[in-house]
């Protein structure tokens, strides 16, 4: 079952990763969706994380597999301007665990979750 969960980014400029090659490139709440909702159906930026990672000790860490590459093809997430701040919808199947995660890439510690509910 799919949940939907109600982000605010109140500083938008500041919703950056700290990685640059992994943050949010978007500006406008339109943007910041789109980027949030490719990182949901496709595995490309928690790839680039990934290999960003020292590599196990037994150096076979590709054999396990890792539920933060997780994905949903049918994700969604619209974007609205609210005043200053830009709110989020996301809906996905993906675990809670999963979507913050690629929120800490893209936006650092500048995001809220607002509200969590089923679908």
């Amino acid at each position: 079952m799919a949940t939907r969960y109600f982000i605010r980014l109140p500083d938008p400029a500041a919703a950056r990763g700290s990685d640059t090659d992994l943050a949010f490139t978007a500006s406008g709440a339109d943007a910041f969706a789109e980027q949030l909702q490719v990182a949901l159906r496709v595995d490309a930026l928690y790839r680039r994380w990934k290999a960003k990672q020292p590599a196990d000790a037994d150096g076979d860490d590709d054999d396990r597999e890792d539920p933060l590459a997780a994905t949903d093809p049918a994700a969604t997430v619209s974007g609205e301007q609210n005043d200053l701040a830009i709110d989020l919808v996301v809906t996905t199947v993906l675990a809670g665990s999963v979507l913050k995660h690629r929120l800490r890439l893209l936006a650092g510690s500048h995001w809220e979750l607002r509200d969590v509910r089923g679908t």
